[in-house]
């Protein structure tokens, strides 16, 4: 494997709710190379969007280790090593697009001339140049969604967690968005963990799917993908895309049907 960008180590994570408690991860061991694309998938609950949390210091392990580049969560929040796009865009609505995207680079303390350049960069990558003085009630939802990716992107972090950023998409729009992501990921060579409960979209853009079981969540299985980086959407009708879906289908049967 390339350099490691996450390593978790029998990472376990229980909610106390005041009722009784909510097992979300379970022992989950996982690494995850330079340059990857991995897409997590499995049932609702099953602990997908958590762990994308634990990565971001957005939640804390009960039990176990987690680096990523090298650090603990914390360090790597502080040092700004991921960018985090939400299933919303969460865009404000009373700043433009460009100023959305300068957001975190204004918190950041970058000048202006760097953030102007910055955001011109980025928003060209996302194909929105033209559009910075645009509102985002004025775009539409697979445009905001890519406004939002670039914001994840101005400050040039290596790593982009991205949670579940296409669901609420049709999918015409979806399917335009996962051929633009690949070729942005192509472009930028940024390791991406992508949350998603769709088979097709997990398997047409991951160089790895890793399939979690309901809670607790535990990896079931990780399958490594066969398909060349150059993926046109027709290659979804090919038999080894087909093969790959088939086994991502029967690892989500299987972990369905796991006893603790």
């Amino acid at each position: 494997m390339a350099e490691k960008v996450i390593s978790a180590r029998d990472l376990s994570l229980t909610f106390d709710t005041g009722d009784s408690p909510v097992h979300a991860l379970s022992k989950v061991n996982l690494e995850i190379g330079k340059g990857e694309f991995v897409s997590f998938i499995g049932p609702s609950g099953c602990g997908k969007t958590t762990f994308l949390r634990v990565i971001a210091d957005l939640e804390q392990p009960t039990s176990g280790e987690i680096e990523v580049n090298g650090m603990t969560p914390q360090e790597a929040r502080e040092k700004r090593a991921y960018g985090y796009v939400f299933q919303a865009a969460a865009l404000y609505p009373w700043r433009t697009i460009e100023k959305n995207v300068a957001l975190p680079l204004e918190i950041m303390g970058y000048s202006r001339a760097e953030r102007n350049e910055r955001v011109a960069r980025t928003l060209e990558l996302v194909n929105l140049t033209g559009f910075e003085k645009k509102y985002p009630w004025q775009l539409s939802g697979g445009m905001q969604q890519r406004a939002s990716i670039a914001r994840a992107l101005a400050f040039d972090a290596d790593l982009l967690l991205m949670d579940e950023p296409f669901g609420a998409l049709d999918e015409i729009v979806r399917d335009h968005l996962n051929e633009q992501l690949l070729e942005l990921w192509k472009r930028t060579d940024k390791t991406i963990c992508f949350v998603t409960h769709s088979i097709p979209e997990a398997v047409y853009l991951s160089t790895r799917i890793v399939v979690m079981s309901p809670r607790p969540g535990r990896v079931t299985d990780v399958i490594e993908s066969t398909l060349p980086r150059e993926r046109p959407l027709e290659i979804r009708e090919s038999a080894e895309f087909l093969a790959i879906a088939h086994r991502v289908r029967e690892g989500l049967r299987a972990g369905h049907s796991y006893d603790e």
